[in-house]
C-alpha cells in the first residue's frame, strides 16, 4: 500500500494554508502563556481594582477564549471510519477512559477525542497497589506492574517526534495527591504538549494518521525522529511521566503530528475478553483484555 510521506512535527497537512493563517495558529497555541500572564497580574496586584487587575482579568478572558476556540477546532467531524491498528502492548491489560464508552473519551484538546489509557494486569504476581484515602499519599512508580512494560509499534511508520527527558514522578495514589493532580494538570495544560504527555513518541503511519504514545519511561526510548519502524517493534517502555496518576500507556491517533491543532481519529483493535471469541473494536472501561 502506498503511504503518504511523513511530515515534520507540527506541520499541518493542509498545504493551502497561507503564512498568515499559519502564524495565527502558532500564536493561538500560546494561549497558556496569555492565561498565565493574566494569573500573575491578578495575584501580584495589591491596589484593588487597579489597571493591573483589569489587565489581568482581560488576559484571563483572552486566554480562555483562545483555548476554547482552539479546542473547538479540534472536534472531529465524526464521519471517519476507525483505522485498524495492532494493539501496542502484549499480555493482559485493563482499558480506562475508553472511547467505547463515551466520545470524547478524554477531551477534544490535544486530539484526545478517541484516546485510551491502558494499565497492565499481570496474570501472576502482585497487582497495582490500591488507592487509599490518606496514607501513603504517593508511591514509587516501580511498584506498579505497568512500569517498564514494552510499548510496541501498532503499524509500520516513521518516527516524527519524541520527548525523553521528563522524569517519572511518584504516583498520585491517595485523595490528597489526586486533588493535587487536578491542579498540576491545569498548570501543565498551560505549557507545551510534553508537559502533559511527559515522554512521548509520535509515529506517522501514513495516510494522514499519526499514532501518539504518552507517559513513557525516561531513558527507555529506542527510536528517534526519522527512524523507520515495523509493526510490533519495541519503541519504548511504559512510565509515569507527565500528567499521570499512575504508570500507564496513553494511546491515540490524530490527523497531524501537532497535538495542539490536530484532530483525533478513531481506531479499532483485535482482542480477546477472557474466554470469549475474538472481537474487533475497542474494549470498554475496566475490561480485562489481551491482544488477539
Amino acid at each position: 500500500m502506498t503511504r503518504t510521506p511523513a511530515r515534520p512535527p507540527g506541520q499541518p497537512d493542509d498545504s493551502r494554508r497561507t503564512p498568515r493563517m499559519t502564524l495565527g495558529m502558532t500564536l493561538w497555541k500560546r494561549h497558556g502563556l496569555v492565561f498565565a500572564a493574566g494569573t500573575v497580574c491578578v495575584l501580584v496586584n495589591t491596589g484593588g481594582l487597579s489597571p493591573l487587575w483589569f489587565t489581568g482579568i482581560a488576559l484571563l478572558a483572552v486566554g480562555a477564549a483562545m483555548r476554547w476556540t482552539l479546542t473547538r477546532r479540534q472536534r472531529p467531524t465524526g464521519d471517519r471510519p476507525p483505522v485498524p491498528m495492532r494493539i501496542p502492548v502484549e499480555g493482559p491489560w485493563v482499558a480506562h477512559n475508553s472511547p467505547a464508552d463515551k466520545v470524547p473519551s478524554h477531551t477534544h484538546s490535544h486530539a484526545q477525542t478517541y484516546a485510551i489509557d491502558l494499565i497492565h494486569h499481570p496474570a501472576e504476581g502482585p497487582g497495582a497497589p490500591p488507592f487509599v484515602n490518606l496514607w501513603p499519599p504517593a508511591r514509587r512508580p516501580e511498584r506498579y506492574p505497568t512500569f517498564g512494560r514494552p510499548v510496541l509499534a501498532p503499524a509500520d511508520g516513521v518516527v516524527v517526534a519524541t520527548a525523553h527527558r521528563m522524569r517519572d514522578h511518584w504516583t498520585r495514589s491517595s485523595l490528597l495527591s489526586f486533588a493535587y493532580l487536578y491542579l498540576e494538570g491545569f498548570v501543565r495544560g498551560l505549557g507545551w504538549p510534553c508537559h502533559l504527555w511527559g515522554n512521548y513518541i509520535l509515529l506517522d503511519t501514513g495516510d494522514n494518521v499519526v499514532a501518539g504514545f504518552a507517559h513513557l519511561r525516561r531513558g527507555s526510548l529506542r527510536v528517534r525522529p526519522g527512524d523507520h519502524v515495523r509493526a510490533g517493534q519495541h519503541l519504548a517502555d511504559c512510565g509515569n511521566s507527565g500528567n499521570s496518576s499512575e504508570p500507564h500507556l496513553h494511546f491515540q491517533l490524530m490527523t497531524t503530528s501537532d497535538p495542539a491543532t490536530a484532530q483525533g481519529i478513531p481506531f479499532s483493535w483485535h482482542y480477546h475478553l477472557a474466554a470469549h471469541e475474538p472481537r474487533t473494536g475497542i474494549p470498554s472501561n475496566t475490561a480485562l483484555f489481551t491482544p488477539s
